[in-house]
């Protein structure tokens, strides 16, 4: 199999990691009083059968190039938990008349399919 297009350096990645951390994890930890996480775990299998569910999904809806855009949230403060980062995924339609446009990232959110969170986040955060 053919390495993606899109796949980067461990070196570029370090750097990447590390501008976050220099910049907003700093801001988010002043703002916060606490560091937060930054790193989020799938099981490939689980990602698998998420990808799996949107392309049947959306096939059934007559969407031929779905995609995903990964989002940060956070979760709500209790007496219990910090409000810790989350991530999730949403899954996209292929943009169409006014929205269509050469650049993938204008694909809408495809709002009748659930996105995914339940996921495994690194405690402490560990660096890449």
């Amino acid at each position: 199999m053919k390495k993606p297009k899109k796949c980067i350096s461990v070196d570029a990645a370090r750097k990447e990691q590390d501008e976050w951390v220099k910049t907003r994890g700093e801001d988010i930890r002043e703002a916060e009083g606490y560091e937060d996480t930054r790193e989020f775990w799938y099981s490939v299998d689980e990602l698998q059968e998420y990808l799996d569910y949107v392309k049947e999904k959306s096939k059934e809806q007559g969407v031929e190039k779905p995609g995903i855009r990964f989002y940060l949230g956070a979760y709500p403060k209790t007496k219990e938990k910090k409000s810790y980062t989350t991530m999730f995924l949403s899954p996209t339609k292929e943009a169409k008349g006014e929205t269509e446009s050469d650049n993938e990232d204008s694909d809408p959110n495809n709002y009748e399919i659930e996105p995914y969170n339940t996921i495994g986040t690194g405690w402490p955060p560990t660096n890449y």
